[in-house]
């Protein structure tokens, strides 16, 4: 069966969450605590609060941590209207990346490590980091991961560096992956921890530049320096990081694409409102077909992109791994809405390159998004594999 119907508390919803942020949280782009680097922590925690006065916080959490256990097409359809505005991920506690290291705990954490790990960053009052991405390779292909722990029997000891790694500076919470050295007690090979942010051994380098400013406290670079974790740091089983890391990230590619798409709607109306009034050559802009087309592209855009996002929720929702599907809308949806916002900065001209709007800052923050979670090259050469498979 193939229904595209919104239930109508689901619509319902989706109406009070677009509201809340166009209402309560718009209003703080223009904070200055919204920095180069990405909101502050002491914006965050203003805009977490005015999600939870509303009953709006971590609503995708699962039920017995206080969220809702929302399916991956509720997420969608809610999701989408909270990325109206950039942070109103970051104040219903969805964005990236403690929606998905949220995700990740809930699937694999045991009872004390939710507890400890996992129950503070559900609530909000804390943020958590995944330490993946190293300067000489692992990233995109984690096999080439460099970062090292040994295991005495009784506590492991991380050595190695990361980079790109989002809101590492002030994060409480934090996955670190290391490969484990063969050892007589555990299976050696890529492998998760867990670690308190203020310990000792976790040094944050650096906070980058980089073009996107919507993730908070931006994105850190981060040594281990002898870094000593007890056996009940381990997450989940020796030597299985790389599938925790699947299962992490073919959702967590989804939610991207969902609040992506909110953020290029919102271009989009920008964009339309400016080509009913802007006028040249004696009428307005948006008259002009040359206009009027970039409009029509981007409407087209939306709704494909939308019906992909979709399809793999469905799937997802119905027990399927999806991680095919959630490739191609990864790779499709980035392209397309960066090719959104791209062409409504064309439509808003002069202005369109200023902070006037802004689609500025959609425009920015979306070209990174075509490289997160895996760039397209790298999903299309996943995809392509498959099919060559049969």
């Amino acid at each position: 069966m193939i229904d595209f119907a919104i239930p109508a508390d689901l619509a319902a919803e989706r109406d009070r969450v677009r509201r809340f942020v166009i209402d309560k949280i718009v209003p703080f782009e223009r904070d200055p605590r919204l920095t180069a680097h990405g909101p502050t922590d002491e914006l965050r925690q203003e805009l977490v609060e005015l999600a939870r006065a509303e009953k709006l916080l971590t609503v995708q959490a699962p039920e017995s941590l206080g969220g809702r256990g929302l399916t991956h097409i509720e997420q969608a359809v809610i999701y989408e209207a909270a990325g109206w505005s950039t942070l109103g991920p970051v104040a219903m506690n969805c964005a990236a990346p403690d929606e998905g290291n949220m995700f990740l705990l809930s699937k694999v954490a045991d009872p004390g490590q939710v507890q400890r790990y996992l129950a503070p960053v559900v609530a909000g009052h804390q943020r958590s980091v995944f330490a993946m991405t190293e300067p000489d390779g692992a990233g995109s292909d984690p096999a080439q991961l460099a970062t090292s722990a040994t295991f005495d029997g009784e506590n492991f000891t991380i050595n190695g560096r990361k980079w790109l790694i989002t809101g590492a500076n002030g994060a409480k919470t934090w996955i670190i992956m290391a490969r484990l050295a063969a050892n007589p007690h555990l299976p050696e090979g890529p492998t998760l921890f867990l670690a308190d942010g203020d310990q000792p051994g976790i040094v944050i380098e650096r906070t980058m530049n980089t073009m996107d400013r919507n993730y908070v406290a931006g994105h850190g670079v981060v040594r281990f320096d002898d870094l000593v974790l007890p056996k009940e740091a381990l997450l989940g089983k020796a030597g299985q990081a790389l599938r925790y890391a699947q299962l992490r990230l073919a959702p967590a590619r989804l939610t991207h694409c969902m609040r992506w798409l909110g953020a290029a709607e919102r271009a989009q109306s920008i964009a339309i409102e400016h080509a009913r009034t802007r006028t040249a050559f004696g009428k307005p802009i948006g008259e002009h077909e040359g206009v009027s087309f970039m409009l029509a592209d981007n409407e087209i855009a939306l709704h494909q992109c939308r019906l992909t996002i979709w399809h793999a929720c469905w799937l997802m929702d119905n027990g399927e791994k999806a991680r095919h599907e959630s490739s191609i809308a990864k790779s499709f949806v980035s392209e397309e809405l960066f090719k959104v916002a791209d062409r409504c900065v064309q439509v808003l001209g002069g202005i369109g390159i200023s902070d006037e709007t802004v689609v500025e800052m959609i425009f920015r923050d979306m070209r990174a998004f075509r490289l997160y979670d895996g760039p397209t090259e790298v999903h299309k050469y996943a995809i392509g594999r498959k099919v060559l498979r049969g």
